[in-house]
């Protein structure tokens, strides 16, 4: 069909019989008279650029520069200020790092205390464990279970309390303990 055809019959249907499938849109937020948090998050997330007066969340302020000048004259003045605060931050850092260098050499004393004591226990304190390692025992318990149980068997990590297990409180639940739960032991 040629489009001179097409429209002349688009023109001629009445008003009435046109179809009724356009899109109706909704009128914008602040035309509807609803919540208008959205449009007063956006005007503060997001100022106008008129800058003829200050923002409230302190983006744009007229007489920030006169403030500035007021509380610090000269830029020696500035450049002191900030020196100062350079080396109180080295300050703190260096008390962290000697702290940290002072609980280190206690760690590594006590593991000297306990290498002499008992050398079968420092082995094992200082053994490198597979955290991905799975016992015969594991695996077996692996396919008789579902693939999101398995996935949280794979995210738990050895020596830490089990995820799966409810944290004590002080009034029950309602569907009580899970006392056939053990843990998976593994050899020695």
């Amino acid at each position: 069909m040629s489009s001179s055809l097409i429209r002349s019959t688009r023109s001629r249907l009445p008003s009435k019989l046109k179809p009724a499938h356009t899109r109706q849109y909704a009128a914008p937020g602040g035309e509807q008279g609803g919540d208008p948090t959205k449009e007063i998050i956006r005007r503060v997330l997001y100022p106008s650029n008129v800058r003829n007066r200050s923002t409230p969340i302190g983006t744009w302020r007229p007489d920030v520069g006169r403030a500035i000048k007021r509380a610090i004259p000269s830029v020696q003045a500035h450049d002191t200020i900030e020196r100062a605060w350079l080396l109180h931050k080295r300050h703190i850092r260096k008390a962290r790092e000697a702290e940290t260098a002072r609980k280190f050499e206690c760690m590594k004393r006590a593991m000297d205390v306990l290498h002499d004591i008992d050398p079968r226990l420092y082995m094992e304190a200082n053994k490198k464990d597979d955290p991905r390692a799975r016992t015969g025992e594991e695996m077996e318990a692996m396919k008789t279970l579902k693939a999101s149980e398995i996935r949280a068997m794979e995210a738990r990590i050895r020596g830490l309390f089990p995820r799966e297990l409810r944290i004590p409180t002080d009034t029950p639940s309602r569907t009580g303990w899970k006392h056939e739960w053990k843990s998976f032991s593994r050899p020695v």
